[in-house]
């Protein structure tokens, strides 16, 4: 695998968990708290804290990326695993 294909692969595995991970953590949106933001939609987050929704997006991304990578490099295939393969291919 280059360098190139795997930053790659890592971006996007990185924009796919964050999307995922956003929502966890919210508590209540700017309606709920009543301080809504001029400009913002009511049903924002509060307190979103960016930084560790990046900080668990990039943690849940490396195990993802190195699983990925771990299972690219050992040469595993879809054969070598018993219930994947058809009974008529054994």
């Amino acid at each position: 695998m280059t360098l190139t294909f795997g930053l790659a692969v890592y971006f996007m595995v990185w924009w796919i968990v964050l999307f995922a991970i956003l929502p966890f953590g919210i508590r209540r949106t700017q309606e709920e708290a009543g301080e809504v933001s001029p400009g913002t939609e009511a049903s924002a987050p509060d307190r979103p804290h960016f930084l560790r929704v990046i900080v668990m997006t990039s943690v849940v991304t490396t195990i993802v990326f190195l699983g990925y990578y771990w299972i690219r490099e050992s040469g595993l295939t879809l054969e070598d695993i018993s219930f994947l393969t058809p009974p008529s291919m054994r």
